[in-house]
């Protein structure tokens, strides 16, 4: 019994990586792909791609990383995980879902409800979450400080990116330039979103080598003090 559930919780951790990992790769192929590919990846937001005949492919790629991300968390929630951990973790996801339903304003046409609901989304998602994986790492790897490290930079990192944002935005009221050009927005907003999914992506290898080795390995990396560092 034990052997089958930890087979069933690796497979639920491979389902979750691969689905992460093929809404990114969804994402990057808008940046390659026609009509797409002249979207600038610099001033331009990810969600330009939704104003597009392209919106189908950035739509599916959002609800296969929000997918997996559910699954994710799940499994996390399992492993005895954080209440703050799952709670961001569902308001990433959720966040995600309300991107897709939501198109970001169209400013050709001018501002709406829809966009403004899509912004306030994507805020939520870009803070939420880098801020569900920092008590997940330690959770995840309590004696693997290499690890446990790796997470949480990828995350000191997407949080820092939006601090950028922030500055702008102070910045302006300050007298200085629009916040949306004060920063490479589009460039910022891919960097804050590839730190987080990489920081999630590292949670997700470590419960694959929880769940993969055998019973005795999955116990030492448990155990308080036996771990590589």
């Amino acid at each position: 019994m034990a052997v089958e559930a930890r087979t069933r919780r690796e497979t639920g951790v491979l389902w979750a990586l691969g689905g992460l990992l093929g809404g990114v790769v969804l994402l990057l192929a808008l940046h390659v792909l026609p009509p797409t590919a002249d979207i600038s990846p610099v001033r331009r937001t990810i969600s330009e791609y939704a104003l597009s005949g392209s919106k189908w492919l950035f739509d599916t790629a959002l609800v296969l990383i929000a997918t997996a991300s559910a699954l994710a968390f799940t499994l996390l929630w399992r492993r005895r995980a954080h209440v703050p951990t799952a709670v961001l973790g569902a308001i990433w996801t959720l966040s995600l879902l309300t991107i897709v339903l939501f198109t970001k304003n169209n400013w050709s046409v001018g501002p709406s409800t829809g966009g403004t609901i899509h912004r306030y989304a994507s805020v939520a998602a870009f803070l939420a979450l880098p801020l569900a994986t920092f008590p997940a790492a330690r959770h995840v790897f309590p004696d693997h400080r290499v690890w446990r490290w790796s997470t949480q930079a990828f995350a000191t990192l997407s949080l820092l990116s939006f601090g950028t944002i922030v500055v702008g935005a102070l910045n302006m009221l300050a007298g200085g330039p629009p916040w949306w050009r004060f920063v490479p927005l589009g460039l910022v907003e891919r960097l804050i979103a590839l730190s987080a999914v990489a920081a999630l992506l590292l949670l997700m290898l470590g419960l694959l080598r929880q769940t993969g080795g055998p019973p005795s390995a999955v116990r030492s990396w448990d155990r308080p003090g036996t771990g590589s560092g």
